[in-house]
């Protein structure tokens, strides 16, 4: 069974995008569909290629309990290919992903990540990286309760069929 791909997308892959693929594989591990499913993530510049995730975002995460790991890289063409959803944290990410498909044909499948967000009424994960400590706890409220919402939708829509595997 081919897994069902999932790629977060922010700016740099250092803060926003790598702490999405963190938190959900961890909520997709304990919703029993860590096996259906493969997660990434990446960032539209190449800067950070190669980096850790951000210490103020490793040291907000790993004060939730979540295990903080990966390395950034660029989001590439082919990505837009081989992902079933791209998740971007906010509207600048999502044009700038579009752009890599002028043809429009994957657009349907970019997204942001706030549109499952359930209990906060955001519409963008904002960066950050030049702001206070307060900036990570919220990006990481935004970002669980986002990931809740996409494992409830997945599983709504038949996106994931829980029973398979």
């Amino acid at each position: 069974m081919t897994p069902y791909r999932i790629l977060f997308v922010c700016m740099g892959n250092i803060c926003r995008s790598p702490a999405a693929e963190i938190v959900f594989t961890r909520l997709a591990e304990q919703a029993g569909l860590g096996d259906r499913l493969e997660i990434d993530s990446a960032g539209t510049i190449g800067y950070h290629a190669g980096s850790p995730p951000d210490p103020r975002m490793s040291e907000t995460l790993e004060s939730r309990g979540y295990v903080v790991e990966g390395s950034a890289r660029q989001v590439k063409r082919r990505d837009l290919e081989i992902h079933d959803l791209i998740l971007c944290a906010d509207r600048e990410n999502l044009h700038d992903v579009r752009l890599l498909d002028p043809s429009g044909s994957t657009h349907h499948k970019i997204r942001l990540l706030t549109d499952y967000c359930r209990e906060h009424d955001a519409d963008h994960v904002p960066d950050p990286y030049y702001g206070a400590r307060g900036g990570f706890e919220e990006v990481a409220d935004l970002i669980e309760d986002a990931s809740a919402g996409l494992i409830e939708d997945l599983l709504k829509t038949g996106a994931i069929d829980p029973s398979a595997g």
